[in-house]
């Protein structure tokens, strides 16, 4: 373990750390949404065509990201691939592109730091469902990478996927200006070190069973185990189109917003939906003793906050007018989605 840990400090020891803006995570007020908010949810950009639009694009660059490897490593390649081609929504990729092009940007600047952001996120699920974090046997409707490769393969096929994501976005960028694209993998390295994804899993498996955790401790998990990563997405394609630092930084205020919204999804749906809509264990939190919005706040209270999150992201976006409908009609999806 202590080897891992040193191999998983050195590759982000690597990378200059950039701050990203300071986020404070909003009060409930479960006021109904303003009428502005609810005539830009009601475009006429359809989201199932601009998401059809991205898939085989995505898909084709994600497959030959592991297929480049070199042969001597099959085994771990395989276990990366099993889980990285496992399907799923794209959602980080897909706000990366979306942003990037949202200030003139294109599809082929942002996808190598598309597939980076999806190789990190498949990373934490590897991470998450192993026996010593959630121990989880199912992901995305398939057993869950140790449980067809074993737990040593598991943990060193994350491994490779993290410090995979930060060669990719190096080697394969192509038309951004190098301090650009030294930006993103900034703001990849502190998303997933103490100050992010680490950290929010750290303090999430403090607070299992624990009693007297608060909304505050809740929110605190979830803005860096689950928002930062959907933060860097955003940001990252705002970064790589040239977008200026005010932009940026509304960017940042959505995708934090978006992200707690994410994650107050996942815990109603923990409770509402089957095992087979989630392609995943259903009913896991509670099982657990996972400290969630709906244990907290009650279901009907955490739909309500989960749509007061998602109408403060969309105010966030409301300078950019539409050239901001992909990014609004994913806010909407992210709570509306039924897996």
């Amino acid at each position: 373990k202590m080897a891992r840990f040193s191999y998983l400090s050195a590759v982000l020891l690597a990378v200059q750390l950039q701050s990203t803006t300071a986020f404070t995570p909003t009060k409930l007020n479960l006021s109904p949404p303003s009428t502005a908010l609810k005539v830009a949810s009601a475009t006429s950009f359809s989201l199932d065509e601009y998401l059809l639009s991205k898939k085989g694009p995505i898909e084709s660059a994600l497959e030959a990201s592991v297929k480049s490897r070199i042969p001597q490593t099959d085994k771990i390649c395989e276990s990366m691939a099993y889980s990285l081609m496992a399907g799923g929504k794209r959602i980080r990729p897909v706000l990366c592109i979306a942003a990037c092009e949202m200030f003139g940007g294109t599809e082929e600047m942002a996808m190598p730091t598309a597939v980076a952001l999806e190789m990190i996120h498949t990373m934490s699920l590897i991470h998450d469902d192993l026996p010593s974090m959630d121990n989880d046997d199912l992901r995305r409707g398939k057993p869950t990478n140790h449980v067809i490769y074993g737990e040593d393969v598991a943990i060193l096929a994350g491994d490779a996927m993290l410090s995979t994501s930060f060669e990719h976005v190096a080697r394969y960028t192509k038309g951004v200006p190098a301090e650009r694209v030294l930006d993103v993998i900034a703001r990849m390295g502190k998303s997933v070190g103490a100050e992010g994804l680490a950290g929010g899993q750290v303090m999430d498996l403090e607070c299992e069973g624990k009693p007297g955790t608060t909304l505050d401790d809740l929110k605190w998990i979830h803005l860096h185990k689950t928002a930062t990563l959907l933060q860097v997405a955003v940001a990252s394609g705002a970064v790589l189109a040239g977008a200026s630092p005010e932009e940026v930084e509304a960017c940042e205020k959505f995708a934090m917003n978006i992200g707690l919204a994410f994650q107050v999804a996942d815990d109603i749906l923990d409770v509402t939906a089957s095992s087979e809509d989630l392609g995943k264990t259903a009913g896991k939190d509670e099982a657990t003793d996972k400290t969630t919005y709906p244990k907290l706040l009650g279901l009907e209270e955490s739909k309500a906050y989960a749509r007061q999150l998602i109408d403060e992201a969309k105010e966030s976006l409301a300078p950019f007018g539409d050239r901001a409908a992909p990014l609004l009609a994913i806010a909407d999806f992210i709570i509306d989605r039924k897996n």
